[in-house]
């Protein structure tokens, strides 16, 4: 009989055992659910970022990462001095920026697209297809339409950004993409 007591309370012990693990499991399976890319201060100790700042973080993201990857198709394929110097300080500058926005990104939680998007993609393939002076105005038509796009990004963020981190950011780079947008401007007209 004690046997059986004793087989009895194992058995009770290991059904509260699992039940526990069973609601525990639930609860971070809702948890997950629950959170996107940024995560809550209670479970990480990180602040939970506005959905709209984690916006901004993905565009900007996304946009430096197509600065730099076009760039350095440019500097392969232009035949313009010009634009090839250009083209460099798109990597550098972007390179750097991106780098600071990785940095403010994980310090948040914040996951950052890896990899471009399909707009960006297929310019990508686009610009990779054209030579010479073909190349040279996508390229620079490119630049204008992206650089005024992360302007915009830019100086909406610094304007209504929620995150101190990120709007301090936008605030800072927004004079820089300023005067790309200027510089590109010039060098489309020239090619006119």
């Amino acid at each position: 009989m004690k046997k059986l007591g004793y087989l009895s309370v194992i058995a009770l012990m290991a059904f509260t055992f699992q039940s526990c693990n069973s609601n525990s499991k639930n609860s971070n399976d809702a948890d997950s659910l629950a959170m996107d890319t940024t995560m809550h201060s209670d479970t990480t100790g990180a602040m939970a970022v506005d959905q709209d700042d984690t916006e901004f973080a993905g565009k900007a993201a996304v946009g430096g990462m197509a600065e730099v990857e076009f760039g350095k198709i440019a500097l392969s394929k232009s035949t313009n001095a010009e634009v090839k110097a250009f083209a460099e300080m798109m990597v550098n500058d972007h390179g750097k920026a991106n780098e600071e926005l990785k940095t403010i990104a994980t310090s948040k939680n914040i996951a950052l697209p890896t990899s471009l998007d399909e707009e960006h993609t297929k310019k990508m393939n686009d610009l990779n297809k054209l030579t010479g002076r073909d190349f040279d105005k996508e390229y620079v038509n490119a630049m204008v339409d992206g650089h005024k796009k992360t302007l915009d990004l830019m100086e909406k963020e610094a304007k209504d950004g929620k995150d101190a981190e990120l709007r301090a950011f936008a605030s800072k780079t927004a004079p820089i993409v300023k005067a790309h947008l200027d510089k590109i401007q010039k060098i489309n007209d020239s090619m006119k």
